[in-house]
């Protein structure tokens, strides 16, 4: 710090010249791929308590065991590798998953997007931007709550991808009920494909769809599918695999993460957990019994193809103890929540949890306190991945319309603060302090003028005009303002550019993949 202060004070001034390409190239970063994190990681935790939770987490494993339901292969898997079965029942010694992780998975990892721009990083200090995931209702100011239709699904689609503050297309990011089940993940994939070039996530609803997946992205990706430095597939899509919590992982998710990671592609191992339902109601049970679920499943795959890209998932809520009803935004789940980011830095591999989650209904106040309540410990706490960053309604239930453009405004004020504080000659702004000098105001200073249009973040739906002003307008509220931001951004979205060769390959893949499936809704 004492040569930093030595070096300003040397530095000539910066001119009003200099001011102004600093204040470009901040405004030019305003869209960028993922945020790498300038600040301090909270911790709520110390040494000895971290130390606890990893003990504990390897009694669960040792004592109670993991049960892999329904999938004799994955039985095998585990007695190759010396672990104690019993049926579906595995236990592992201690420390056996911990070594499996760390001997193998990667620290951090790309994730490639169709547009190499947009390609993400995930891990180390970055953090990752995606909308919320699976709600099978959609809720709009125009036309209250309904069922979800792909129409939906690519809207939310052109909406993640015009959103600067969004560095990912998502995956379900709503579940178009209007098209069969077992044949809307080849649409859900397209529309990812077609209407977006960022990075997406897979189907995992079954193993075969799993397969469609990596093979529509490998048809996208077309001939730059291996790595020339490593020779493995690359990783263009990372994958959600949810534990069936309590300690057990059933054969849908196994066959998909089996499909995955031997194809190299990402996968995100996340206990779903309502504490006191899935978990016991204190944040210690929880975070134990979380660790130890996401370590059984986080080596399995590494047991699958060493190496294979994974993320450490912590899906913590509480419940209603009068009537059961998850609870979103309380103080509990954001310990859960520091805890797990604090214990997967000590293990070396990604972090996935948070979002802008709410029980409200509506986008109202409580769906605004409850989504602060998660999103700022969510960026505190260093998640590398934030699935349900934007659009969470009704505890997952719904995918709001409203709501999905007033969190992706949220989520640019997160940028600014993970940003840090700059201290850069052009931050310290020395230069407008001698300009003004005392007793005058710094309005019309030079350095003020290069940096006014980047100086604070502007907030596209906040109102912070007169009240005069405000009431001629139509006295309009925050819902009703993102009902227009919402339209206006649907109305200026533009295509990206794909070359119709691999569009046409994608739709072949689509109509020959269909028409081997009955035509029944199932």
């Amino acid at each position: 710090m004492e040569d930093q202060i030595t070096q300003t004070s040397h530095a000539r001034r910066p001119s009003g010249r200099d001011a102004k390409r600093a204040a470009r190239t901040a405004r030019a970063g305003a869209s960028i791929p993922f945020i790498t994190r300038k600040i301090p990681y909270y911790e709520v935790l110390s040494e000895e308590g971290l130390a606890l939770m990893e003990h504990n987490a390897d009694t669960i494993l040792e004592e109670i065991g993991i049960d892999f339901r329904d999938d004799p292969e994955a039985i095998e898997i585990w007695k190759t590798a010396g672990a104690d079965v019993k049926g579906e029942r595995v236990h592992f010694a201690r420390g056996m998953c911990r070594s499996l992780i760390q001997r193998t998975a990667p620290r951090e990892f790309t994730q490639h997007a169709r547009n190499p721009a947009r390609s993400v990083v995930i891990g180390g200090k970055n953090t990752v931007f995606a909308p919320a995931y699976g709600s099978p209702f959609v809720r709009s100011l125009d036309e209250g709550r309904r069922y979800a239709r792909i129409e939906d699904f690519r809207n939310f689609v052109k909406l993640a991808y015009v959103a600067n503050y969004l560095h990912h297309s998502g995956g379900t990011i709503c579940e178009p009920v209007d098209l069969p089940v077992n044949k809307r993940h080849l649409d859900m994939v397209y529309s990812h494909l077609k209407y977006s070039d960022k990075a997406f996530m897979g189907s995992v609803t079954a193993p075969e769809r799993a397969a469609d997946s990596v093979a529509m992205a490998n048809i996208a990706f077309g001939a730059e599918l291996n790595d020339p430095l490593s020779g493995r597939p690359k990783t263009t899509i990372i994958n959600l695999i949810n534990v069936n919590s309590p300690m057990t992982y059933d054969s849908t998710m196994l066959g998909a993460a089996k499909v995955y990671a031997r194809a190299n592609q990402a996968l995100i191992i996340t206990p779903f957990i309502l504490s006191g339902a899935m978990s016991p109601v204190t944040v210690a049970g929880t975070v134990a019994q979380t660790f130890a679920e996401a370590l059984a499943g986080l080596a399995f795959v590494q047991l699958v193809n060493p190496g294979a890209p994974v993320v450490l998932g912590s899906f913590a809520s509480s419940i209603s103890m009068q009537s059961g009803a998850p609870t979103f935004g309380t103080p509990e789940p954001a310990l859960v929540l520091y805890s797990m980011a604090a214990l997967t830095r000590r293990l070396g591999i990604p972090f996935r949890s948070g979002g802008s989650l709410c029980a409200s209904k509506i986008p109202d106040a409580q769906a605004a306190y409850e989504s602060a309540n998660t999103l700022l410990p969510t960026c505190l706490a260093g998640v590398n991945f934030v699935l349900h960053t934007a659009g969470w309604l009704e505890g997952g239930l719904a995918m709001g319309y409203e709501k999905f453009v007033m969190d992706a405004d949220q989520a640019g004020m997160m940028h600014k603060l993970l940003e840090g504080v700059d201290l850069s000659a052009n931050g310290q702004a020395l230069d407008a302090m001698h300009e003004v000098g005392p007793g005058k105001h710094f309005l019309g200073c030079a350095h003020t003028q290069a940096n006014f249009e980047n100086a604070f973040y502007r907030s596209p739906l906040a109102d912070n005009n007169s009240y005069e002003q405000w009431q001629a307008e139509g006295s309009p509220d925050m819902t009703k303002r993102a009902n227009a931001l919402w339209k206006k951004q649907l109305a200026e979205y533009v295509l990206p550019p794909m070359d119709p060769a691999i569009d046409e390959a994608l739709l072949d893949y689509m109509a020959r993949r269909k028409a081997a499936f009955p035509d029944s809704n199932v």
